[in-house]
């Protein structure tokens, strides 16, 4: 567990998770990744973010495995170009796709523009549209109301070991 998760709440999988990717910037960087960018300059220009904070955020996403520096050395500076980091996704990184897809699902329904859509989900192989959902074991989808989050195994060994610790 890195430093900066295990500052988190050890028992909630959302709160370790957010104490990596919760920051808004770093969000919108990942789904930049998605889109196929991997520079600085071009997160820079897409996202109109401070250096400072860009290069905060960058680091932050490569020391918990998000993201991956890769030397490059730009081409059209020719000879004598200094070596700069390209950012590409981890397969960590790549296992967000369902964040990204369900908080563009949900801002498409809930936080409409007046244009409409500006993205939507696909399916590589048909290009036609998909979308999240909760599927149980049989393969039948399951309502978001019926739904539930309920105590897991690491709780009750969390609990065992710390039988007077808060929750």
């Amino acid at each position: 567990m890195s430093r900066k998760a295990a500052a988190s709440d050890p028992l909630c999988a959302i709160a370790r998770s957010l104490d990596v990717i919760g920051e808004r910037w770093s969000l919108l960087i990942i789904r930049d990744a998605f889109y196929g960018r991997t520079t600085f300059s071009e997160f820079r220009a897409s996202l109109g973010i401070s250096t400072d904070v860009l290069t905060a955020r960058l680091n932050t996403l490569v020391e918990e495995g998000i993201l991956e520096r890769r030397p490059y050395r730009p081409e059209a500076g020719g000879r004598g170009s200094r070596e700069r980091h390209a950012y590409h996704l981890t397969p960590d990184g790549r296992q967000l796709r369902p964040v990204l897809g369900a908080l563009l699902q949900w801002g498409n329904a809930h936080r409409p523009n007046d244009y409409g859509p500006s993205s939507v989900l696909v399916d590589t192989r048909t290009d036609r549209p998909v979308r999240l959902a909760f599927v149980g074991e049989d393969g039948e989808e399951v309502d978001v109301a019926q739904v539930d989050s309920v105590l897991g195994p690491g709780y009750y060994a969390w609990r065992a070991q710390n039988p007077e610790g808060d929750s």
